[in-house]
């Protein structure tokens, strides 16, 4: 599809980075190298819980090739988090941050070593012996809310309980005495780990200015140079983060990994020096999504209305807050779908454990409220002998309907659209009686599953959003070149392109004469995070914004025109604590799934046929872009549902490898998706546009997890389902 209102916008432009990356050009961290370069390696607490008593770091310094060896006593101030600063850089004796000297899960960092060689790094870190005292380890989030278990941050209170979020929307009791069917559930949702292609690398050097230089991947080149000076105890203008080609980020480059050793190191040495993890190093070393223990009791009319919803969520927040505050608060939201339940409980809690951290991943949350919704859905649907698509078009959000939080969604909602979209493509009547017609003794069943989702654009919660962007304007008579700087990090979903083609749309020129600068802190305003779904939108009005200014300088003649823009989106409000009354965002966006897929009885295989995807992106700025992300999204959706089971066991990671933690491959991933563009513009984005990158992921395990019900007629609550636990779950009477 191509749109034919604009002169860019709706057009397929080819990636600006395609050519780079294929043949590659493109500099990823760890491809990064300067003259004199030292390496790091750092040693790990590699133990869930305890204190260090004492760090002896003399053999490693004696190592050949060895320059240095940092401890905890030469960070300056020894604490960093992107919610609240509640992590030590490294932990251990000497420095004066209250709890720095106690290792909280196996990846905390505890030292050092930077050597003139990463395999004189490496063989020293081994030799550092530290002395430790274990102390006691708790690793289930509902064991570790209860008084008197032990406590993770005891300097910070008497409780693991870190967010507790509620909704209390009309009366419960009330919801429940209408409802003429009940279904009670009780689901566990898994860890998932990003899994980029390039595992936490980077470089960082004193520049000429005298500036900390760290070259990084990462997702928000400002927070990074926020918490690197706080750690440094430097000024924000003597620290400046460049993002070469970021090998992926799902969520998971949001929260610190290498940043402030890299610059520590370098700060103290005054030499450049270089890190690359291993793969082994970096799935212990960064957080996870949320595993969550859910219980929900959903209610309904015979009519087939919805009354009551009564939801408990505990989330393991792992060691560290990271994001699990603004992540529950996603979860929060959504976990009643984009319905109207006019009566709604909710008990919402993030809970401290010794686990790894948790953090942002793909959908922040929604998929995991949008999974308890749609599963409550499609048993509701079936007690009461409803087809699962006219029991959605019956509940769906309409204009002047409230959310959980008791306030209407900024519109346009388009719920039904993609409902009917997905439908509509699905052929899902005659597919759904076609499939009625199979041979109750074949051990290869087939069945299709329906779920809806919808997420937020932006953090919000009360953040102001805003978002900075500068276009200058260069030629004599007419505009020749455009440049455009925007610091917005590209993690590889296609921002920059679409940045081009917004600015490009903005002037009225073609793509090919806009140049764009990115990815510094230098002489650039603040662009927020490539997180939440929020870039196209935010950096498309700013871009408006700038383009505005400049055009009007370039009319009076004002050679070069620059036009400089900060874009502030619509004020949002936090949830109100007894109640979780709140506007908590300025725009959602809404998805429909319908999937096709067969199961081996047999094995407990499950082969996804077919996966259909209707997401109103408001309108489209690269079709082709889209549809990239829609099938990206389902595949990483589909390891989620299906193959990746990551495990701890008394806090230790079991799958620290890729050859024991599975990811889909090209054998694994649906035989066929196809992708249905909705566009219902909504009037505060850019030419209409909203986010698009998490919002297919959303609806799919819960699509998955109905369509294997239908072809079997089992629910499987717990997930993944891999062919063991399917396996098991044909075998008994008990839901899986």
């Amino acid at each position: 599809m191509e749109n034919t209102k604009y002169n860019v916008i709706g057009k397929p432009v080819p990636r600006i980075d395609a050519v780079s990356k294929v043949t590659g050009q493109a500099k990823y961290p760890g491809d990064l190298s300067m003259p004199g370069m030292l390496h790091m390696k750092i040693r790990f607490a590699e133990r869930p819980h305890a204190r260090i008593l004492n760090i002896d770091t003399s053999k490693a310094e004696a190592y050949p090739g060895v320059v240095a060896v940092f401890t905890a006593k030469d960070v300056p101030v020894n604490e960093y988090g992107l919610q609240q600063p509640d992590q030590p850089v490294l932990c251990g004796p000497g420095s004066d941050k209250p709890g720095a000297d106690v290792v909280r899960f196996v990846g905390d960092q505890v030292a050092l070593v930077v050597a003139e060689t990463e395999e004189a790094a490496a063989a020293a870190c081994n030799l550092i012996e530290i002395t430790y005292e274990d102390l006691p380890v708790v690793t289930d989030p509902r064991e570790a809310m209860k008084p008197g278990a032990p406590l993770i941050h005891p300097e910070r209170g008497d409780t693991n309980v870190c967010v507790h979020y509620k909704i209390r929307k009309g009366d419960i009791n009330e919801g429940f005495a209408q409802a003429d069917v009940i279904v009670e559930s009780e689901y566990q949702l898994p860890f998932q780990e990003h899994a980029y292609l390039q595992p936490e690398a980077g470089l960082a050097y004193v520049d000429e200015e005298g500036r900390i230089t760290v070259q990084v991947a990462g997702q928000w080149t400002h927070t990074d140079q926020k918490q690197i000076a706080h750690a440094l105890n430097l000024p924000l203008e003597k620290v400046r983060v460049i993002y070469p080609a970021i090998g992926g980020a799902f969520g998971g480059r949001e929260d610190m990994s290498v940043q402030i050793v890299l610059a520590l190191a370098a700060w103290k040495l005054n030499r450049p020096v270089k890190i690359i993890w291993s793969r082994r190093e970096s799935i212990i070393g960064h957080g996870k999504r949320h595993p969550m223990y859910v219980r929900a009791r959903w209610g309904a009319t015979r009519e087939g209305k919805l009354v009551a919803a009564e939801t408990e969520v505990i989330a393991d927040a792992g060691a560290y807050l990271y994001t699990t505050n603004k992540v529950l608060g996603n979860a929060t939201v959504v976990h009643t779908g984009p319905y109207y339940i006019p009566h709604v409980k909710a008990d919402v809690y993030g809970v401290y454990t010794n686990n790894l951290p948790t953090c942002a991943f793909r959908g922040f949350g929604a998929p995991q409220g949008n999974f308890i919704a749609e599963m409550q859905m499609n048993k509701l649907a079936e007690v009461l002998g409803m087809d699962p698509v006219e029991f959605r078009l019956k509940n769906a959000l309409r204009e002047g309907q409230t959310l959980a939080v008791g306030t209407t969604p900024p519109g346009p909602i388009s719920v039904l659209e993609v409902i009917q979209a997905a439908a509509e493509r699905f052929g899902w009547e005659q597919r759904k009686r076609e499939l009625a017609q199979q041979d109750p003794k074949a051990t290869l069943k087939r069945g299709i599953g329906f779920a809806c989702g919808f997420k937020n654009v932006g953090f919000s919660f009360g953040y102001q959003e805003n978002c900075w962007a500068r276009i200058e304007l260069h030629g004599a008579e007419k505009i020749e070149r455009v440049v455009l700087h925007h610091a917005g990090a590209e993690v590889g979903q296609g921002t920059h392109t679409v940045m081009v083609q917004m600015a490009a749309e903005a002037i009225g020129v073609p793509v090919e004469k806009v140049t764009l600068i990115t990815h510094d802190t230098l002489n650039m305003g603040n662009a927020g995070s490539v997180s939440a779904s929020r870039m196209t939108f935010m950096a498309g009005n700013a871009i408006r914004g700038a383009a505005e200014i400049a055009l009007r300088k370039w009319h009076d003649e004002e050679r070069p025109a620059i036009g400089e823009y900060t874009y502030l989106a619509p004020k949002t409000t936090p949830f109100t604590p007894e109640t979780g009354y709140s506007m908590p965002n300025f725009a959602y966006a809404y998805v429909a799934q319908a999937v096709e897929l067969e199961v081996d009885t047999e094995t407990g295989q499950v082969r996804i046929l077919r996966v259909v995807s209707a997401d109103d992106v408001g309108q489209a700025i690269n079709p082709q872009l889209v549809e990239g992300q829609i099938e990206g999204a389902v595949v990483q959706a589909q390891g989620y549902a299906l193959l990746e089971n990551f495990i701890m066991k008394d806090g230790y990671v079991l799958t620290d490898q890729l050859s024991t933690y599975l990811i889909p491959t090209v054998l694994d991933v649906p035989e066929k998706v196809e992708p249905v563009i909705v566009e219902v513009p909504d009037p505060r984005g850019p030419w209409g546009a909203r986010g698009l990158g998490e919002l297919p992921y959303l609806p799919l395990t819960p699509a998955i997890l109905a369509a294997i019900h239908n072809a079997t007629g089992i629910w499987v609550n717990a997930f993944p389902v891999t062919p063991e636990r399917l396996w098991k779950a044909l075998h008994t009477t008990q839901p899986a």
